[in-house]
């Protein structure tokens, strides 16, 4: 396994990589199971799979967890090269970041106007940021990312589409620890009280997916069986949104999905159910 930490690096490798397909999994480290499998995916799906590892500053806000995200490098590539990655991008902020003042993106408004992006001032820009510019310089032929973070997923979607990206953006299904609890690096920060409260939403899933087999269409409906089961928490969101993320009143197939965030002590955690 290659470890590459400049940009200069990173090039010459991607050059040796003539006639073969690549894939592409960005991570901020702290590597659970729920990274392995879009590793695994890729590694499924190419002859080679490159993974980077960097805690992107442009998407943190002032009052987040930037400088307290967890992050364990040593145990990250050992992950990393018992699960047969090809190479690993380890950039520093200085090599990804070299000007004070660079050409930054804007997110479509409509995706980005609600949910996360109404909560996190400047934290979808930052994403795209860092995203093209791994899609530059690895250019991946597939690009692997979680369904948990749906928001997410759909933005850098339209941004592969509207900027005509020659990249497959494959969005993976939400992993789960033994008490359905949607694996996230930030699960870290939950104590043994804090961990027991955040099962609140995997009993919301599972209600509603109940739901969803009995036929139930009615999105207020489902929202209210969610709540009903989060009434503890202290929720930002629950609402069922189309593929634009506009409120529905009735849920499609493969057309809807169900975004949740709570706020448990100082972590928030983010769930969904795709319709």
């Amino acid at each position: 396994m290659f470890i590459l930490k400049t940009i200069d690096e990173l090039k010459s490798y991607r050059n040796s990589l003539e006639n073969k397909t690549i894939g592409f999994v960005p991570t901020m480290g702290a590597l659970h199971k729920g990274h392995l499998s879009l590793i695994s995916k890729s590694k499924e799906q190419n002859d080679v799979s490159i993974v980077s590892i960097f805690v992107n500053p442009t998407q943190f806000g002032e009052n987040e967890d930037f400088s307290k995200y967890p992050r364990n490098i040593n145990k990250d590539l050992e992950l990393c090269k018992i699960s047969g990655v090809s190479a690993v991008f380890l950039p520093s902020t200085e090599e990804l970041y070299p000007s004070s003042d660079e050409v930054i993106l804007i997110p479509p408004k409509n995706l980005t106007n609600k949910f996360e992006g109404s909560l996190r001032d400047g934290h979808f820009s930052g994403v795209l940021r860092v995203v093209l510019k791994f899609f530059n310089l690895i250019k991946p032929h597939n690009a692997y990312f979680g369904k948990k973070d749906a928001q997410q997923l759909l933005i850098i979607k339209k941004m592969v589409n509207d900027l005509f990206l020659d990249i497959n953006i494959i969005g993976c299904p939400i992993l789960r620890d033994s008490n359905n609890l949607a694996l996230s690096s930030r699960n870290i920060y939950l104590d043994s009280t804090a961990y027991n409260k955040a099962l609140q939403i995997p009993k919301a899933i599972e209600g509603v997916s109940k739901a969803v087999l009995g036929k139930e269409i009615n999105a207020r409906v489902i929202e209210k069986i969610a709540l009903k089961e989060l009434k503890e928490l202290d929720v930002d969101y629950c609402n069922v949104v189309d593929l634009n993320l506009d409120s529905i009143e009735v849920i499609k197939e493969k057309e809807s999905l169900l975004l949740i965030a709570v706020r448990i002590d100082n972590t928030r955690l983010l769930d969904n159910f795709w319709f």
